[in-house]
């Protein structure tokens, strides 16, 4: 297995609200500590299923310095700090390093569609040059189904001649497997990270990196054990036990909207209630809806236990 700058099983954090809607910076870091107990190498937080989009500026930038000061090292932390500008982007990412986070994930900007490779690489390189801080590590965020912007091979080829050791990596979350073992062929100094966990197993075994995935809010220790032992032979049954426990709870987080589904489930997880909360425009399971998921999550975990 190639080694790449980041590897590993990373979580892309969910983030819980207060009953005033402000983010619940004890809950987080709670979460944040189980969550590297349980499994994770590190936390992706802030990003899609972080509802970053839904967050100001600052209220970004207190969530990290507020999680560290709670004892996640920075080391293990992969904030999303894109935004449509360049110069939000800059003030994101610039704050991110200089808190010591292992990388950035940098979604493209994703406001204006039919843009070119061009554009879109001038765009990356505003924002490193501006930071203009050799700390920075960027993983490129291709998830063109929400932002409607394709990262392209060529892209990711382009980026990391022009900046070798700072464009380290993309997180793929398209779903297309296809794609991702192109990006490892046409980029293989790139690390690639599944997004979507049924996928890193496939993916690991075509030269991938790991994930950076939602599911592992809740099964970060099967995600260990797929990392871990899926080289070794003695490990088979095992590895495939918990892929199909992964499996299954990923299909129960996408049983309604996803990330209202995951916050429910977190909810149970955690013994917090407070983990229903959504910022629009997402709207919470209703009680019927979340009462299913909590059944079936019982039923889920019986059969784990069995």
């Amino acid at each position: 297995m190639k080694t790449h700058d980041i590897s590993g099983v990373f979580c892309a954090a969910a983030t819980p609200f207060a009953e005033d809607g402000s983010p619940d910076h004890a809950a987080f870091a709670h979460h944040c500590h189980a969550l590297i107990e349980e499994g994770c190498d590190g936390i992706a937080l802030l990003g899609t299923t972080g509802e970053a989009n839904s967050l100001g500026l600052w209220e970004r930038q207190d969530l990290l310095d507020r999680v560290i000061e709670a004892g996640i090292a920075p080391s293990r932390l992969l904030p999303g700090t894109a935004q449509t500008s360049v110069t939000d982007t800059v003030a994101l990412t610039r704050h991110a390093v200089e808190t010591g986070v292992r990388a950035v994930v940098l979604l493209p900007p994703f406001y204006y569609k039919g843009v070119s490779d061009e554009g879109l690489f001038r765009a990356y390189a505003e924002t490193i040059d501006r930071i203009a801080d050799d700390r920075l590590r960027v993983i490129l965020y291709h998830i063109p189904q929400m932002s409607g912007v394709a990262i392209s091979q060529q892209l990711i080829a382009r980026l990391q001649a022009a900046y070798p050791g700072i464009v380290v990596g993309v997180k793929d979350s398209s779903g297309d497997l296809d794609n991702m073992r192109r990006t490892i062929a046409e980029c293989p100094d790139c690390a690639v990270m599944a997004g979507a966990d049924p996928l890193m197993l496939p993916l690991l075994q075509s030269g991938g990196a790991g994930c950076i995935t939602a599911s592992s809010n809740l099964v970060a220790s099967d995600l260990r054990v797929v990392f871990d032992g899926w080289e070794d032979p003695a490990r088979e049954a095992e590895v495939a036990a918990a892929q199909a426990c992964i499996n299954a709870w990923r299909e129960l987080s996408n049983a309604y909207v996803q990330l209202p589904t995951v916050k429910a489930m977190l909810a149970r997880r955690r013994g917090l209630d407070g983990w229903t909360r959504v910022r629009p425009p997402f709207v919470e399971l209703d009680d019927e809806e979340r009462a299913s998921i909590w059944a079936q999550m019982e039923e889920l975990e019986h059969e784990g236990a069995a």
